[in-house]
């Protein structure tokens, strides 16, 4: 996920920019330390971690406060976000893009809390956060990946306009070993053509 920084907020941090622009259902905005008992209800379950790279499982307060923390810390091409629906503000899930490594593509990553799965809200939050990572950061592509087995998150990542790259192994915390996974990218320049070809219709 993102990595850890000590640094004080600054114009180039996510908590200073602009916030992702509201979805329909759901909007993305800062966790903060009022949303950890949320964080770690929804985020302690095997079904969740078992599907992402860096999740712990179990998943517990200390772990929640570092998500917090890492929230407030990013900066430059990296942010990460609490997923919360629009009406009532409830913490339901995390959005954030980040390099894995110094150097490395961007990448997407979300999870949802399982009550909210096969709603159509992971798209929502995905492409709020496409938007703002093309708009406030100067990559030129963004990656996303999904287990082989997780046919929803693949749907969500094709709905945002990912196109299909290639398979390979990750190693997966909460899955305890290396799993088979599926990669996506979305050029900034695809990007730009499907927010043109939407604003038309």
């Amino acid at each position: 996920m993102v990595v850890e920084s000590d640094g004080l907020l600054d114009e180039s941090c996510r908590g200073a920019a602009p916030l992702p622009q509201e979805a329909v259902r759901v909007r993305l905005d800062l966790p903060r330390t009022d949303d950890l008992a949320d964080i770690v209800y929804l985020a302690n379950n095997h079904r969740i971690a078992a599907n992402l790279a860096t999740m712990p499982h179990p998943f517990g307060l200390a772990d929640a406060k570092m998500l917090v923390a890492k929230a407030e810390a990013a900066r430059g091409n990296s942010a990460v976000f609490a997923i919360r629906l629009t009406v009532t503000g409830r913490f339901i899930g995390v959005a954030r893009y980040a390099e894995l490594e110094a150097g490395s593509p961007v990448h997407v990553g979300y999870w949802l809390g399982e009550a909210f799965w096969g709603q159509g809200l992971a798209t929502e939050a995905l492409h709020s956060l496409v938007d703002h990572a093309f708009t406030y950061g100067d990559m030129r592509e963004l990656t996303g990946a999904c287990r082989v087995t997780n046919p929803g998150s693949r749907r969500v990542l094709i709905k945002s306009g990912f196109q299909y790259r290639d398979q390979s192994m990750i190693h997966s915390l909460g899955a305890g070993g290396n799993v088979p996974i599926e990669r996506f990218n979305l050029e900034r320049a695809v990007w730009s053509s499907l927010k043109t070809w939407g604003g038309r219709r």
